[in-house]
């Protein structure tokens, strides 16, 4: 007897496997998003740069014989001395902080982790108001920086030991002690502000604690750079370990991780290259929470592929999100933390949901 197979309807069949882009294509894509968005963000400005004299300016800076300059002198300064480190200070930051926000998530096993969890942020921010508001300049243009970072290893070392308990570190408790001691240092910025006496102070503290890059110059660029660069390449090494706590501590450890240690050791690690960026951007909350979800979507968890693509996303939205806060409302400038805040705020609610509705 003949036997006929009936075919299953569409909507019967097994589920479509999402397509993925080739993990080079996004980084390709990722790479031009940057170079897009930082010309757009030299060439935007009070005074607009064409994008070919903006790259000819930069190629005469790097190589003279390249270009023959057609533009005045007044406008290669706009661009070198004004513009390119603020956006290069964009990139470094904007790529640190979803490169940590990624780090933190694997480290907690909790995808609402946010660099600025840690209490870390806090203490920057706590040195930073006490520079401005007591009008401390003892190491000149270094004073606020330098007080910044130091607020926040204090920060740092003050969660480090809150959190550790015989010896060992807890999720649980490492949360609880960032959450507890960011809170008690905001409240004491929020403190040193209202007391300050000084309306100019306590605006100038104000603004800092919202971020943003208005003054950047050389010299700022290069600690921070180097940190994020340096913790990146940690955590690049380290990447088959954060894999391994993706699946669980117990599952870690029997595959032979000192999960404690290692937890430690990292922790500190992306504590310091969030100290190092706070002290110069002030606090930029949220883009460490969303984009390492963007980049998972993209390219998957594993770390080895998806840190650098989080580091170049980081730097294309952080550039971009500049370029708004200081062209929305021209030629006032919007602290950059108000944008991303209002970008992150919703998709932290939608991402809170998606998680309870699993």
């Amino acid at each position: 007897m003949r036997q006929t197979t009936l075919s299953r309807p569409p909507s019967a069949a097994t589920p479509a496997r999402r397509v993925r882009v080739p993990y080079a294509a996004v980084l390709a894509m990722l790479g031009i998003a940057v170079v897009v968005a930082a010309t757009a963000a030299i060439a935007i400005g009070s005074v607009r740069l064409p994008p070919g004299e903006v790259w000819g300016i930069l190629l005469h800076r790097l190589y003279a014989p390249l270009v023959d300059p057609t533009w005045t002198p007044v406008r290669e300064t706009i661009v070198m001395d004004v513009r390119v480190p603020r956006i290069l200070l964009c990139g470094v930051v904007g790529a640190g902080l979803s490169v940590c926000g990624m780090a933190l998530q694997a480290l907690v096993r909790n995808p609402l982790a946010d660099p600025m969890l840690l209490g870390v942020s806090s203490g920057a921010t706590v040195g930073a108001v006490v520079v401005m508001v007591l009008n401390i300049s003892v190491l000149g243009a270094f004073s606020l920086p330098l007080a910044a970072f130091a607020g926040a290893f204090a920060a740092l070392v003050l969660v480090y030991f809150l959190a550790r308990t015989g010896g060992r570190m807890t999720t649980v408790r490492l949360v609880l002690s960032g959450v507890a001691v960011g809170e008690v240092l905001s409240a004491i910025a929020s403190y040193l502000i209202i007391t300050s006496g000084d309306p100019r102070k306590a605006e100038s503290a104000l603004r800092w604690m919202l971020g943003g890059f208005a003054g950047t110059t050389w010299d700022m660029v290069w600690i921070p750079a180097g940190a994020v660069l340096a913790g990146t390449c940690v955590l690049l090494g380290v990447s088959r370990p954060l894999n391994l706590l993706l699946a669980g501590e117990e599952a870690a450890a029997a595959l032979g991780l000192n999960v404690h240690r290692f937890r430690g050791a990292l922790f500190v690690l992306v504590a310091l290259m969030i100290g190092a960026i706070v002290a110069v951007s002030g606090a930029i909350g949220f883009v460490g929470l969303m984009l390492p979800h963007v980049v998972r979507l993209m390219v998957g968890a594993d770390h080895r592929r998806a840190l650098p693509a989080a580091a170049l996303l980081g730097a294309a939205f952080l550039i971009t999100a500049d370029l708004a806060a200081r062209s929305v409302i021209a030629p006032e400038e919007i602290p950059i933390g108000i944008l991303t805040a209002l970008t992150g705020g919703p998709f932290f609610l939608w991402l809170m949901r998606r998680k309870a509705v699993r």
